[in-house]
């Protein structure tokens, strides 16, 4: 039999105190008047002039509120539960006090999970956390075992979004010559996609019995996460046409499978930088190389960030070779079954729910408690 859950008042004054907190960083009053502001803008005379001022308004509103909402149903949670309980001890041996309590209960575990949500969006203070990603996997050292595990990353970070309900475009994704794939970049949009799969940016690692080797023999093999910023449209990056050449070619999908069947796979080189960007999919020509000029702004924008900084660690983790010693995470299929972050200590045995489910949460949010804690540390030292 199931033990019953329960929650004490001294819990939900927790809770309360962790909300109180998500609400101050959060300025909820400034972002109230916020949403007046733009709601009365958004109706004068000519607001639709400019349709593109009038759809970034509109998208700000609609975060904002979305913000105050997730804010508000947790505070409706917390009385609920509140008044479920107080209502239950007034009712004293009463049958139908148990069901108050196991509602208090249930109602206090949801909340539980939206305070989490909040607070890690709480902890995003970067200029482009709150924005849209775009993400790229590379084989490392490994040779074709690389390649096969850059598909298997792939295929993870697709579940991972489904299950944050992101929307991801496939910008390239090539088949690799026998196993896997060459590379992967795709674009996710969604809240807070940036801050959340930065997490993710580093070398990632696979020890498992390789299955190109007829001796069965375990293999390690790398492959590399670069996770950048979706820039948005008030950042203007100036290319000129003469630094870049456009190349088109017939587009193809993981395992060999045409994408299309017309050359609408793009190219992109950058001369001055050397930077090479590709995107295909089942999109025009035209809507690859835009595909294409967005990815290259981005990462001309990082590396003008790097050469004011000298560093690049807030925006994608530090440049390291692709093999041993720089993981920042390993998988173990064999001779044990194992998922640990090498930076956080956060681990699990359900190897399959997280490769072949997605389940990367633990790990997201365990790398972004952990930087907070460093990010805390580092600020109170004298």
């Amino acid at each position: 039999m199931a033990e019953a859950l329960e929650v004490t008042p001294a819990e939900l004054d927790a809770f309360a105190d962790r909300l109180g907190e998500v609400e101050s960083y959060l300025h909820l009053d400034e972002k109230r008047t916020r949403v007046t502001e733009l709601e009365a803008k958004s109706v004068a005379p000519g607001f639709w002039d400019d349709a593109d001022a009038a759809r970034a308004t509109m998208e700000e509103i609609a975060r904002t509120k979305e913000d105050i909402a997730a804010v508000d149903t947790a505070r409706g949670e917390l009385s609920d539960a509140r008044a479920a309980l107080e209502l239950a001890e007034e009712m004293g041996d009463d049958p139908d006090a148990a069901t108050l309590r196991e509602e208090a209960a249930a109602t206090a575990e949801r909340l539980a999970r939206a305070i989490d949500e909040l607070e890690l969006s709480s902890w995003f203070t970067g200029e482009f956390d709150h924005g849209d990603a775009i993400v790229t996997i590379k084989p490392g050292q490994g040779g074709l075992e690389a390649q096969d595990w850059t598909f298997m990353l792939f295929k993870m970070y697709m579940k991972y979004c489904q299950r944050r309900g992101w929307k991801v475009t496939i910008n390239d994704c090539p088949a690799a010559e026998v196993i896997g794939i060459d590379r992967a970049t795709f674009t996710v949009e969604g809240k807070d996609a940036f801050g959340m799969l930065r997490a993710e940016a580093g070398v990632h690692r696979l020890v498992r019995i390789s299955p190109t080797d007829d001796k069965k023999r375990r293999q390690t093999t790398f492959a590399g996460v670069e996770v950048i910023p979706v820039l948005p449209d008030d950042i203007d990056i100036e290319i000129s046409p003469d630094d870049i050449r456009v190349d088109v070619y017939h587009a193809s999908g993981p395992g060999g499978q045409g994408v299309n069947t017309t050359d609408s796979a793009v190219r992109v080189t950058h001369f001055p930088s050397g930077i090479v960007v590709t995107c295909q999919n089942e999109r025009s020509q035209i809507q690859n190389k835009a595909a294409c000029m967005q990815i290259l702004k981005a990462r001309l924008y990082e590396i003008e960030l790097e050469k004011r900084a000298e560093a690049l660690d807030e925006i994608r983790g530090p440049k390291t070779t692709i093999g041993f010693g720089n993981q920042i995470r390993s998988y173990v299929l064999y001779p044990y079954q194992m998922v640990k972050d090498l930076r956080t200590g956060v681990e699990t045995s359900n190897v399959e729910a997280v490769l072949d489910d997605g389940d990367l949460d633990p790990f997201v949010i365990g790398y972004h408690r952990w930087a907070t804690g460093n990010a805390d540390a580092e600020g109170s030292e004298v």
